[in-house]
């Protein structure tokens, strides 16, 4: 393999990565959806790990608390690793660390549907519990949590 497509698949990357944090699935997929060898691709991501470029543990804490401050349920920000390609029980593990320091779905969710009450007056009740229900489920919070808040303040 010529040492160009090596030295253009790490260029790439490098691209990626001055964006954001990648995983190395993620990396992988774009470097193939670019065009390169599997052997570039494979070549590239050896390199980028060992100089410490790519993290899968870095990244997925990273990804974590960004999406926590959005803020964004546990169940969303897992399916979106784990189509990012990020292993299981690295994930589970991550999430875990991030609920250990204070999270509290339900505090948050709460305050969502204060936020979004103010919003929805004048709006028949039960149209702003499906819109309210709909928007929380969208951000991945769980469903007995949405349930109890709306209820709640309902």
């Amino acid at each position: 393999m010529p040492l160009d497509r090596l030295q253009k698949a790490k260029k790439y990357a490098f691209l990626l990565l001055k964006f954001r944090l990648r995983g190395e699935k993620e990396i992988e997929q774009r470097l193939k959806e670019k065009g390169f060898e599997d052997t570039a691709i494979k070549q590239a991501v050896s390199f980028l790990k060992d100089k410490g470029f790519i993290n899968d543990k870095a990244f997925t804490k990273a990804w974590i608390r960004y999406r926590l401050k959005k803020p964004y349920g546990i169940k969303k920000i897992k399916e979106e690793l784990r189509l990012k390609g990020i292993d299981k029980q690295l994930l589970d593990s991550c999430i875990s660390e991030a609920k250990d320091k204070n999270y509290s779905e339900e505090n948050i969710v709460k305050e969502i549907v204060e936020k979004k009450l103010k919003k929805l007056k004048g709006i028949e009740p039960g149209k702003a519990k499906r819109r309210l229900y709909a928007y929380l489920f969208a951000r991945g919070f769980s469903y007995e949590v949405i349930i109890n808040a709306i209820n709640k303040l309902m």
